[in-house]
């Protein structure tokens, strides 16, 4: 008989701000992301083996992958995330079966490659007993995907995660500091009540924006300095709007801030994208984006509560899909199940 562990941690809805938290533009200018996790997660689960085999299980995908040795956790694209937090947490010598699951695909906008990491690092802290603070785990995961694995992207994913609930995370050439922010139930209940979040049809690869992104940034492209600049200023007012309860002028600030998120990248926004958020605003939205990196995923409206079934309608004759969620204020957690089969 043997211990169960798992780990789970919420993916993420970013209002404002996405992109100054990627390398260099936080060093040089500073960052700013407004930000607030969801009751969609990604799940990891541990289970010692009797060999000395790394068993993965993707349930997602239906991939068994088994791993012996350093050999054969090179990087070759299949579950090169999980290999990478194997390798950097030296959790190699011992057999154990790995289970991993999320609510969203990579690509999606919602942060669920980072947040699958994130899960990673505290299911292994957990299993060796690691006194790892929130803020090392966080740190840990953007090592393991940004540093490790080159992936280019950002950093508020993984503190989002680790942290959970809504926060203002700033970013610095010194430090990355979370601050939570105290917002009425009441509050985050109207503003859960009047949001409205849709599947495009369609994921991306993210990578790629961010990658033309961040180099327009370091040849001081001015429409790309600017939109960046004004991405964090937005951050800023949304805050300020949702801290005083102005949720109306958040949902206007919403739309400004998806106009000036265009400007980043050409591909950021697309046909089907563009139709979408017009029927949404026509139906009554008051602003909104696409979540993530853009060009696909998934697309976010503040809508009256009056509007938003038909807001909702006129985003599924588009062939969008309607899902429901709801804030989660809590990040990352682990726990274990007693007297499981090792088999």
């Amino acid at each position: 008989m043997s211990t169960l562990i798992r780990s789970k941690a919420p993916l993420r809805i970013s209002f404002a701000g996405g992109g100054t938290d990627v390398p260099p533009y936080p060093q040089e200018r500073g960052g700013a992301v407004l930000s607030v996790t969801i009751n969609k997660y990604a799940y990891v689960s541990l289970l010692p083996a009797d060999d000395d085999a790394i068993t993965v299980h993707s349930l997602d995908y239906d991939i068994v992958a088994k791993y012996h040795g350093e050999t054969d956790l090179a990087y070759n694209g299949e579950l090169d995330l999980v290999k990478a937090a194997i390798r950097r947490l030296a959790v190699q010598k011992t057999g154990l079966h790995l289970f991993l699951h999320s609510d969203a695909p990579p690509g999606s906008g919602l942060g669920s490659s980072s947040t699958l990491v994130v899960a990673l690092v505290g299911l292994f802290r957990h299993w060796l007993r690691q006194p790892l603070t929130d803020y090392q785990i966080a740190e840990l995961a953007y090592q393991i995907e940004r540093v490790d694995l080159g992936i280019k992207g950002g950093m508020q994913d993984q503190y989002a995660a680790a942290f959970g609930g809504v926060n203002f995370i700033e970013f610095t050439d010194q430090a990355v500091i979370v601050n939570p922010l105290r917002v009425s139930p009441d509050r985050l209940n109207e503003l859960e009540y009047n949001l409205l979040l849709c599947y495009t049809g369609r994921t991306r690869v993210s990578a790629n924006i961010v990658a033309r992104q961040t180099e327009s940034f370091i040849a001081r492209k001015s429409k790309v300095v600017r939109a960046l600049d004004a991405q964090k200023e937005m951050a800023i007012q949304m805050k300020n709007a949702l801290l005083k309860g102005q949720l109306d002028d958040f949902g206007h600030l919403l739309h400004e801030a998806w106009q000036t998120k265009k400007h980043l990248d050409p591909a950021i926004t697309t046909p089907q994208i563009d139709a979408m958020y017009e029927a949404g605003r026509k139906g009554g939205a008051l602003g909104g984006k696409i979540l993530g990196a853009g060009g696909g995923g998934y697309l976010l409206l503040y809508c009256p509560f009056d509007r938003k079934h038909v807001v909702a309608a006129a985003l599924e004759q588009l062939g969008g899909q309607v899902v429901d969620f709801g804030f989660e204020l809590r990040g990352l957690q682990t726990w274990e199940r007693e007297e499981m089969s090792s088999s």
